[in-house]
């Protein structure tokens, strides 16, 4: 009975975490439904894998093996180009969810507080005020560009202040440049002598 309760308990708590990750920061702000049910399976099935291992391995050799596990899925790399650089890390984060809740000899508590760790440090690093003005752009140039000076001020010209870039394809037969670039936004500069006209009673802003 004790340990049903154990499992119940802990499997309630990955189920919160999990939920809080995906419909409460990842959904939200990038809107992918498709990913949803995959970040959910991969949650519940790391889970699900490492309590059975735990049974059958007497405890400490299933917890070990549930280790291994999660070393093996972590160096398979997500090569769909439709999953996102930042994507990746919330299915890095639902997997070490699951296995953090399933682990048999970590108490309810330590769980929990390490779960809102995680969750907190992928709130903040995927903020959208946290390295706002930085941007990331493949470019498709109309020029065959041999001078990285004159790429670079292209760039400039086109999208803003280029911080690092690379240049995937030179073609010289059809004449153009694929780059591969990321930039700081530039602000809109404003007409010499502008001031905001200042707001009549009864103007909505």
């Amino acid at each position: 009975m004790d340990t049903l309760r154990h499992l119940a308990a802990h499997l309630a708590l990955d189920l919160a975490a999990v939920c809080l990750l995906v419909f409460r920061v990842y959904h939200p702000r990038h809107g992918r439904r498709e990913l949803v049910p995959s970040l959910l399976a991969l949650n519940v099935g790391l889970f699900t894998v490492v309590q059975v291992l735990a049974g059958a391995g007497g405890g400490h050799g299933g917890t070990s093996l549930g280790l291994g596990l999660f070393g093996v899925l972590s160096l398979v790399r997500l090569r769909s180009d439709a999953v996102q650089q930042e994507e990746i890390a919330y299915y890095f984060t639902a997997m070490v969810l699951g296995l953090l809740c399933a682990l048999p000899h970590l108490s309810l508590p330590a769980a929990a507080g390490l779960s809102a760790v995680l969750l907190l440090v992928v709130q903040a690093a995927d903020h959208p005020r946290l390295l706002a003005g930085s941007r990331r752009a493949l470019v498709t140039l109309d020029t065959a560009y041999g001078d990285p000076a004159a790429l670079r001020a292209d760039l400039a010209r086109r999208l803003g202040e280029p911080l690092r870039w690379t240049v995937v394809t030179v073609d010289f037969v059809r004449d153009l440049t694929v780059v591969d670039v990321r930039y700081r936004e530039s602000r809109p500069e404003l007409p010499a002598g502008y001031a905001p006209r200042p707001l009549s009673v009864g103007e909505a802003v």
